[in-house]
């Protein structure tokens, strides 16, 4: 059962040199200003945390390990890769 999206227009005043940035945008990505411009407002308003990165937020708002700062990139993954086994 296909489900159709009511779409109403809509009427909004911008600078011109965005209006132009998106139109560019659009031409770059090979699609209409209206289809470029949606999209970059659904990926504004729908962006939600896939449920691994709400994990990770909740641990560092939770406080653990408040103490560990990482001056070494190697020293990080080597923590995450062992806390994963």
């Amino acid at each position: 059962m296909a489900t159709s999206i009511v779409r109403k227009p809509a009427s909004f005043r911008l600078r011109a040199d965005l209006l132009e940035g998106l139109k560019r945008k659009a031409e770059q990505e090979n699609r209409t200003l209206n289809n470029y411009v949606e999209s970059v407002l659904l990926d504004i308003v729908y962006d939600e945390p896939n449920d691994v990165t709400k994990a990770a937020i909740e641990e560092v708002m939770s406080g653990k390990n408040p103490e560990k700062v990482y001056t070494d990139i190697d020293e990080m993954f080597n923590d995450i890769l062992n806390e994963e086994e």
